[in-house]
């Protein structure tokens, strides 16, 4: 993170700002999907963020456990490549849906042929970059080959934790506003 202070500085910004925005524009991310081949990769690595549960038994999957913020949203910070991204969880998305400049961040950078896959979202209809995530790390919970959507600039204002993560969980649940995802 030291080594992009411009990219930390921005995501401060960003977050700040995200208060401001529609409660429809944040959640633009539930979405349907084509089945058009064509993933680019994305490395990854180790991951500060979300707090882990105490350490778990080695029979039991490893835990995170998320409050709900004061809008009843869920939003933790997954480590994709080494790249901190601020996302919120979304169980109607079908991916994981990157922001153009989280996309960028994480050095993917499609070209405009790559934008095969067409998306219906709460904003309307867009067409997204499908990649594939090698690791994506969240607390003590780590799933890898995760596919994900990269939207442009303008589509969503977060990126989505779906369920192409999700789904690869023991489980999720909440409970008294609290979730509770199990690796």
């Amino acid at each position: 993170m030291a080594q992009r202070p411009i990219i930390w500085a921005l995501g401060v910004a960003f977050a700040v700002g995200y208060g401001a925005m529609s409660y429809g524009t944040r959640l633009a991310g539930h979405f349907g999907h084509d089945d058009t081949p064509g993933m680019a990769a994305v490395a990854t690595g180790p991951q500060p963020g979300s707090s882990p549960a105490p350490a778990a038994r080695p029979s039991e999957p490893p835990t995170v456990t998320v409050a709900a913020d004061s809008r009843g949203h869920y939003m933790v910070h997954p480590t994709i490549d080494n790249y901190r991204v601020r996302m919120l969880v979304d169980t109607g998305a079908s991916f994981i849906a990157l922001t153009e400049s989280d996309a960028l961040g994480l050095g993917i950078r499609p070209a405009p042929s790559d934008y095969k896959i067409t998306l219906r979202t709460a904003n309307g209809v867009v067409r997204g970059a499908r990649v594939n995530l090698r690791e994506v790390r969240l607390g003590a919970i780590i799933v890898r080959n995760v596919e994900a959507m990269v939207l442009p600039a303008g589509a969503l204002s977060v990126s989505l934790l779906g369920t192409s993560f999700l789904s690869k969980l023991k489980g999720y649940e909440v409970q008294t506003g609290r979730m509770i995802l199990r690796g």
